[in-house]
């Protein structure tokens, strides 16, 4: 099961990635939600995000240790998260960039409350900050392209 585990909260390896694993894993992650043959406005998008979440915070939560309550090599959180940064946007490349890059951003530097959620016990505040910033990311975004690019 710990390996299990440990291929999800990596999400699927990604997390292992020598140089900044969280970055290169929202790069995979946004590059395969760019391809899958799903809308972000279909049932099958929803449910792979909300069973991605809680998966994750279980795989998390596996994975973590008293002296490592946030191991660097926990990347699901980075998919989940790019995945709702980028929900209701077209799937262009250039609205997947810029939906990459604000929850890149997001996530580093964690605006208040987002930095808050970091508390949330074991798996929950690995997962929790990012799906803040993934949210705090696809409002921003959808209220920039009504205002702007109807």
């Amino acid at each position: 099961m710990n390996r299990v585990a440990e291929w999800i909260a990596t999400g699927a390896q990604t997390g292992r990635f020598p140089v900044a694993p969280a970055t290169f894993a929202s790069a995979v992650a946004i590059s395969l939600y760019g391809v899958l043959p799903i809308g972000n406005h279909s049932v099958a998008f929803w449910v792979i995000v909300v069973v991605a979440f809680f998966v994750g915070v279980w795989a998390s939560s596996v994975i973590s240790t008293a002296a490592d309550p946030d191991p660097h090599r926990a990347v699901i959180d980075e998919w989940v998260a790019v995945w709702i940064t980028a929900a209701f946007l077209p799937k262009t490349v250039w609205w997947l960039l810029v939906a990459f890059l604000v929850f890149r951003v997001l996530d580093v530097l964690k605006p208040w409350p987002i930095r808050k959620l970091e508390r949330l016990p074991s798996g929950w505040g690995i997962i929790a900050d990012d799906l803040a910033a993934g949210s705090v990311g696809a409002a921003v975004l959808n209220a920039i392209r009504i205002a702007f690019f109807r």
